[in-house]
């Protein structure tokens, strides 16, 4: 699968250029493109209270990145444009310093104690990064009580506190935020702005982009 690298430099200057941030883009089956994104952290805005990528928002990137594809020769059937999703991909440093605090999942490069896979609350360490992990048998939670996530093979705490795991930023293969769940167990996710089913039908077509 084809992603941000094989496109021109072009998308992510055009959407920065809209005042948003490319999280991520894609080439699917069928010729799809899909690009996802958000709007760039702004930690006063943060504090205001976070901001979300809504479909006028999709629609104004679209609409840009149609003549930004055209212009650049890109060959495509369809553009999918949509907000992050619950699960965000975390792919700099700075999407770290911007979900401090929440629960998120990561991959690491290379195993330890036999895992790739770590599940906890995001936190700073001295010399990086640290996932402070839920106790056995209980489920980490969202910081807004909303998520149940399964503890799989979580270390048991030590004595003095909850058991972390401390990683720096380049030994993460992939990391994301872990989705918030409703009180009807269901993932709420943006809609992304999909021209093609807009205009046949006024709705919009459900599915948060991501590269996988």
């Amino acid at each position: 699968m084809q992603t941000t690298t094989t496109l021109p430099g072009a998308v992510d200057a055009a959407i920065r250029g809209l005042g948003y941030e490319l999280v991520g883009a894609e080439r699917a089956p069928g010729g799809l493109v899909r690009v996802t994104i958000d709007f760039p952290y702004d930690e006063a805005q943060e504090a205001a209270g976070p901001r979300s990528v809504g479909v006028d928002d999709c629609e104004k990137v679209t609409r840009q990145l149609q003549h930004v594809l055209e212009v650049e020769g890109v060959d495509y059937q369809r553009l999918e444009v949509s907000s992050p999703g619950l699960d965000r991909p975390l792919r700099h440093q700075q999407d770290f310093e911007r979900f401090e605090g929440e629960l998120v999942e990561v991959t690491l490069k290379s195993p330890f104690q036999g895992r790739k896979h770590w599940r906890g609350r995001l936190e700073r360490a001295d010399d990086g990064w640290r996932i402070v992990l839920p106790p056995p048998g209980k489920p980490a939670r969202a910081r807004k009580g909303q998520a149940k996530v399964d503890a799989r093979q979580a270390p048991t705490p030590g004595p003095d506190g909850p058991k972390v795991l401390d990683f720096v930023f380049a030994e993460v293969r992939e990391a994301r935020l872990v989705p918030t769940i409703d009180f009807k167990g269901r993932a709420r996710r943006a809609a992304p702005f999909d021209p093609n089913a807009h205009e046949a039908s006024g709705s919009q077509v459900t599915d948060g982009g991501r590269i996988q």
